[in-house]
């Protein structure tokens, strides 16, 4: 984008390159255009009809005058240059994309401009601006040609339609009407039906018509001087037509002069030479300012308006693929290069092709990002367009206004404000900010409305809204380009009278066509200061653009402000930097989003994952060792201006907007320069030509003698001496730095790995289309496919891996839910590129889900007699009685696609797909089912060309492995994101026969919680160990709630542990427990509150075997949830350095917890009273010496012990002993027995161990704990109940008790419902 790398190397500063003529060779006549016939092959082959009836070329269906044919360089000058060698091929299909048109006296002969752009393979680029005019036919046998033409098309059309008469050829003339006023290059419609018959459709006849046939002048330039290429090539071009005469020089002078007399203006500099009439100047911006860029953003903001253009905008950011779609070259190149100029300091890395070619439209296939502009054909409707892949696209339909974009995209940060700031700019310069107001909208007004003309307004109301502001503001004597070109327009316009003499007997009004022409009569030709009008409109475009640019400029200054305290330098040199590039970490972006503000999030975590930033942050890396890049170069030039101004230390976090500061400065700088050049150029001089060649005659363009014009001035000036000095500089300076460098080849191979996948994509080779090389350009496209899967699933993993590492304790958290869901948001992108890449014939908008359809519907035939639900609900008796856990579920792609169509929460295509890749994500399942999925290979032939990525066996292969990584970690990407739906649970009680009844009389009772609430109390009916039920998302779950009301006879219940499962993602939850639930038995309890841990899927089926083992052979892990109480006497006694360990454990990971992102932070129930969780801790401190089990007496609990101490406080206040205590001790001492007696007292029978529970919860929740302990320890029952080595007695332990316990207090903690159910504190 910046003209300097364009300029780079040994390109000396010579203004243009290249002089080109384009147009007819009369040696070798009329022949149809071969890649547009390719093309219309391609298509005909793609709708299934035979391709070699479209492959003739010949096509009789179009009129011989709309047909295309093909064009020649006829001439260009230099032959060579050796920097940027010529392209004759790409240089003639993007000067004439439709090939040769032709006219007759009859139709519109208006020249057109447009221009292009050629990307070579290092990125860098040319442009070239093409000013194409109509030219007498004078070749007998051309026109000879077009009447044989002619006849046989008139011929074939009677044949084939015998009955159309006059009747057909008006009354198409409407519909072409409104394409010939846009587009100057269709014939007009035929002004009366009767002459239209005899002409045979707008025919041509030799003996009464005149043909004329389109030829383009194009210069090629390494800088995108637009306006004075324009303006220079629209002079030449009069200097051949003015009735005045000739040219004061041959046009041999002026096209040398500017080929080697006129320099590249120096930056920060202006630059005037001489045109054939009058100066052009041009100006280059300075070291500090934006680089050039002349096209005239003011244009795309009123094609498309601010609102669609900042949408646009970001789609590019975030590197989706656009299609830019529109009848006029020059606003593809308009809106395509200021889209991708706004981007600074960013530069687009993909596929790049503002104006593609008809034969090249199979590139619409890549799948790749890429920014392409494609020519719509007049009156071709959207919706017949044809495009491979929609799920990531953002199609731009620029001559109606609107654009379509892809599904749920982040939105700009501050994108009100920022329109706003846009639409400032745009109104103080009297254009609108909601677009629509290009010169279409005002010559259509007599036509119908449009009907796809936009995204608000109905198209009548719309294109009168903007005739009127049209005329207010004329009245400010302030009319756009734009407006004035329509009026020229209006004016002198055979087609346009009649329309508007139509249009006032059907009674439209055209009073504001008049005062629109009377607004611009009121202005005066000249402008400010003696400028013509047209440099007054160049200054007034430029100033538009630089304000604008500026506006987004500033966005990033601020957004990305301190990137810099972001990048991660870890090479000492550049050799090793490159070589190990793909295993680096070169941005910390963990830590650069947790400095953002909330709402830019969304959109950052996307964009930080761009190639665009990669290579900004790479570009930055190696501005140790070399030349800053210049685009970063002004970047980090503002941001320490920015630093210098305002400190920006307390507006870190803020998402306040700014404002950009320097509108006015920047817009002066350019008009100060275009007010006063600072170089003139040679004035154009005779040449040293032979005499009599190149005779001048009106009309025609001459051939230009080729000896003068291919070799540059010999005489040593002082600019070519300057240059040279400069070269030598420059190769002197090579020299040095290549032994510190690395040899190009390398350096090339790193750096443009991201680009390598579309290197011949940038710019294909236009010219060559044979079967191969589509072939090459589809393989490249597969190779880079894969590598991006590899890529995309590394990171996953190593994202993921690092997390689970930090849970385990080791290394900093580096990933955020946010950052996750880019990642997998980026997967399912990837997937439905490649789903795409290759299809024979498009059907709705997910290439995936499409595919799963098609192989659901083969399915379904296959399998109609095993239909039946594959989970069985019938053995309910069996199961319990074999108590082995959960049935298991069978793997079914089309089980998975059920689940996704039964969730009318999504209602698209590409929702559904991305849903199913979520799902199975989750459930490991996402490699095995896209086998499945491919495994059947009719189908896939069926749907894919021969070259998709999807028929590459060996890449298929691989592609599965990579996605066969991702099930080495846990990813809850669908339970996380879709929190509303209905999810089908089931659950099986497991208990423990040896020891107790596997049945109960009584009747019992579950409920289940997880982190998005709970199923409420569910009745289990008698005797059933299994149950399913169906309920809104719990998400992950955390704890179930299990008891029975003691009931009837044999009311004792040991359970081993109660398993639930999701059925949709098949995630199995086990809740253990190991205790008994009745009165009198163990702790006396009815109901307990099980913590759950998620099951590990490879051992299914060992923990539906384990849980018939009796609890004495546990695992000292699940010692805990055995009564302790009950184990003390026998096994398992942990040392005290253990439970003083255990302890200070349990508190890490509850400051841990609250350490993370709110959204990640897991449950804090399992942190409380999971295994190693706190209570279980603290129970173990407080067993420690416990004089538990007595001969002959029932077992004691820490419970008894904590009510005995809390009668005793009771009795010795009523007996007023601790009236002399210090007033906070007494505050305590209620505080414990209020909070002990309302557990007592709950309606809940949670037993001693779920009390004591339930008491350390509530006292961590208040920050009562630490406060509560010294009055354990200061009572005098602890004598009588503990043994004097107990941890409870010695005054130290207690003391690093209390204090590890204070840590606690700066957090919230807040505990379940199913926790404290029934306590009111």
């Amino acid at each position: 984008m910046s003209g300097s790398a364009s300029a780079s190397g040994a390109a000396p500063c010579r203004f243009a390159h290249y002089f080109v003529v384009c147009g007819i060779d009369t040696e070798t006549g009329l022949e149809p255009d071969e890649l547009a016939a390719l093309y219309q092959w391609l298509e005909a082959d793609l709708h299934g009809r035979d391709p070699d009836t479209a492959a003739t070329g010949e096509n009789f269906e179009q009129s011989p005058l709309k047909r295309t044919f093909k064009s020649k360089v006829l001439a260009h000058y230099p032959e060579n240059v050796e920097w940027n060698p010529f392209d004759q091929d790409a240089v003639n299909m993007l000067c004439m994309p439709k090939g040769l048109s032709f006219r007759t006296q009859a139709d519109q002969r208006e020249p057109r401009f447009h221009s292009f752009i050629i990307t070579k393979e290092d990125g860098s680029r040319t442009y070239g601006f093409v000013h194409t005019f109509y030219e007498e036919v004078t070749s007998p046998q051309i026109c000879s040609a077009m009447q044989t033409l002619y006849q046989m098309h008139n011929a074939e059309h009677v044949s084939a339609n015998p009955s159309s008469s006059s009747s057909s050829s008006s009354s198409s003339s409407m519909d072409s009407l409104a394409s010939s006023l846009d587009e100057a290059d269709s014939p007009s419609p035929p002004t009366s039906s009767s002459s239209s018959s005899s002409r045979g459709g707008g025919g041509y006849d030799a003996s009464r018509d005149t043909l004329y046939v389109s030829k383009a002048l194009c210069l090629i330039t390494p800088m995108p001087f637009m306006h004075a290429c324009r303006s220079f090539l629209s002079q030449l071009h009069r200097a051949v037509t003015d009735a005045s005469g000739p040219p004061p020089l041959p046009l041999e002078s002026y096209v040398h002069n500017i080929l080697y007399e006129v320099p590249l203006p120096p930056p920060g500099r202006s630059l005037k030479f001489h045109g054939v009439y009058e100066p052009v100047a041009c100006q280059r911006p300075g070291p500090g300012e934006l680089p050039l860029a002349e096209f005239p953003l003011g244009d795309a903001f009123s094609l498309l308006g601010a609102e669609n253009l900042v949408q646009l905008f970001t789609c590019t950011l975030l590197e989706m693929q656009i299609l830019l779609y529109s009848q006029d070259y020059h606003r593809l190149m308009t809106v395509a290069e200021g889209i991708t100029t706004l981007l600074f300091p960013f530069q687009w890395q993909h596929v790049y092709v503002p104006i593609l070619p008809a034969s090249l439209l199979h590139f619409l296939d890549a799948p790749v990002p890429y920014l392409m502009g494609l020519q719509s054909k007049e009156g071709t409707d959207r919706s017949k367009l044809e495009l491979p892949q929609e799920a990531n696209l953002c199609f731009v339909d620029i001559d109606n206004h609107c654009i379509e974009l892809p599904e749920d995209f982040p939105q700009f940060p501050n994108k009100g404000e920022f329109i706003q700031e846009i639409s400032d700019v745009l109104l103080r310069f009297g254009l609108s900010p909601n677009g629509g107001v290009p010169p279409r909208t005002l010559t259509l007004t007599g036509a119908p409305a449009n009907p796809g003309s936009g995204p608000s307004t109905p198209g009548r109301q719309r294109k009168a809204a903007a005739l009127r502001e049209l005329e207010d503001d004329g009245r400010n004597g302030n009319l756009a380009g734009e407006e004035l070109a329509v009026l020229e327009l209006l004016q002198g316009n055979a087609t346009l009278e009649r329309l508007q003499a139509l249009a006032k007997r059907t009674g439209v009004t055209v009073a504001r066509v008049d005062a629109l022409r009377a607004g611009v009569k009121g202005q005066a030709p000249e402008g400010h200061g003696g400028r013509t009008a047209s440099e007054e409109e160049e200054l007034r475009n430029a100033k538009l653009n630089v304000q604008l640019r500026e506006v987004f400029a500033s966005r990033f200054t601020t957004m990305f402000a301190d990137y810099e305290a972001f990048v991660i330098q870890s090479a000492p040199d550049l050799e090793s930097w490159l070589t190990n590039r793909e295993q680096m970490h070169n941005f910390d972006k963990a830590s650069f989003l947790s400095d953002q503000p909330e709402p830019y999030l969304p959109f950052l975590s996307h964009f930080i994952e761009t190639q665009m930033f990669a290579t900004f942050i790479d570009n930055k890396i190696m501005s140790q060792w070399e030349e800053k890049e210049p685009l970063l170069r002004v970047f980090d030039g503002r941001i320490d201006k920015a630093r210098l101004y305002n400190v920006r230390a307390p507006s870190l976090r803020s998402s306040n907007y700014q404002r950009c500061t320097i509108l006015r400065e920047s817009a002066q700088a350019i008009e100060q320069r275009l007010m006063k050049i600072d170089h003139t150029a040679i004035h154009p001089h005779l040449l040293d030509m032979k005499i009599g060649q190149g005779k001048y005659e009106q009309g025609f363009f001459p051939k230009l003698q080729a000896d003068v014009l291919n070799a540059g001035p010999t005489n040593n000036n002082r600019w070519s001496h300057r240059t040279a000095t400069a070269q030598r500089r420059k190769d002197r300076h090579r020299q040095q730095t290549e032994h510190l460098t690395l040899d190009n080849d390398l350096k090339e191979r790193y750096m443009q790995e991201a680009r390598s996948l579309g290197k011949n994509l940038r710019q294909p080779k236009l010219s060559d289309l044979s079967p191969a090389v589509i072939a090459q350009t589809n393989w490249k496209f597969v190779e880079g496919l894969l590598k991006e899967c590899r890529m995309k699933t590394k990171r996953m993993l190593v994202e993921k891996m690092g997390r689970e590492a930090v849970e385990l304790g080791h290394g900093e958290a580096n990933i955020t839910g946010l950052e996750e869901n880019t990642l997998i948001a980026s997967l399912c992108d990837l997937l439905e590129r490649i789903w795409s890449h290759g299809l024979q014939v498009k059907q709705g908008k997910s290439a995936l889900w499409s595919h799963l359809l098609h192989y659901q519907a083969r399915e379904e035939k296959l399998e109609q007699q095993q239909a039946e639900s594959p989970v069985s609900a019938g053995p309910e008796r069996r199961k319990s009685e074999s108590a082995i856990g959960m049935p298991s579920i069978r793997v079914s792609v089309i089980q998975d696609m059920r689940h996704i169509q039964s969730m009318s929460e999504i209602k698209t295509e590409v929702g559904r797909a991305r849903a199913w890749i979520r799902l199975s994500l989750e459930k490991k399942l996402l490699s095995q089912h896209l086998k499945q999925l491919l495994s059947r290979q009719a189908l896939t032939k069926k749907l894919y060309k021969r070259y998709a990525f999807l028929r590459c066996e060996e890449e298929k292969e691989q592609f599965l492995f990579h996605l066969l990584s991702l099930n080495a970690v846990d990813y809850f990407c669908f339970t996380s994101v879709f929190t509303t739906i209905m999810i089908p649970y089931r659950a099986v009680i497991i208990p423990i026969k040896k020891l107790s009844n596997a049945m109960t009389t009584s009747n019992p009772w579950v409920c289940v919680s997880g982190e998005l609430g709970d199923s409420g109390v569910m009745q289990i009916p008698k005797n059933v160990l299994e149950m399913t039920f169906d309920c809104q998302n719990l998400g992950k779950l955390t704890t179930v709630q299990l008891g029975h009301d003691n009931s009837g006879l044999l009311a004792k219940w040991l359970v081993d542990c109660v398993m639930v499962r999701n059925e949709i993602t098949g995630h199995t939850y086990k809740f253990p427990c190991g205790r008994w639930l009745g009165k009198g038995v163990d702790d006396g309890s009815l109901e307990r509150v099980l913590i759950g841990e998620l099951v590990v899927p490879s051992a299914e089926e060992d923990s539906g075997r384990g849980c018939r083992t009796p609890p004495l052979q546990r695992s000292p892990s699940q010692t805990r949830r055995i009564s302790i109480t009950s184990l003390t006497g026998r096994g398992y006694k942990p040392t005290s350095a253990q439970i003083q360990e255990a302890i200070g454990e349990a508190v890490n990971n509850i400051i841990k917890h609250f350490h993370k992102p709110e959204k990640e932070r897991g449950s804090l129930t399992i942190l409380l009273c999971g295994e190693s969780g706190l209570v279980g801790a603290l129970e173990q401190f407080f067993h420690n010496g416990f004089k538990s089990a007595r001969l002959f007496q029932k077992t004691v609990f820490v419970w008894d012990f904590v009510e005995k101490a809390v009668a005793y406080m009771e009795s010795a206040d009523q007996m007023g002993d601790l009236q002399e205590t210090a007033e906070p001790l007494g505050m305590t001492c209620q505080s414990l027995c209020r909070y002990v007696n309302a557990i007592n007292s709950t309606p809940r029978n949670i037993g001693k161990d779920g009390k004591f529970q339930l008491l350390v919860c509530l006292g961590a929740r208040d920050r009562l704990l630490p406060q509560w302990l010294p009055l354990l320890v200061e009572c005098p029952v602890i004598l009588r109940m503990y043994e004097d080595s107990a941890l409870l007695r010695d005054r130290s332990t207690v003391n690093a008790l209390i204090s590890v316990l204070e840590t606690l207090h700066d957090f919230p903690i807040t505990l379940e419902t199913s926790l404290v159910k029934g306590i009111d504190l």
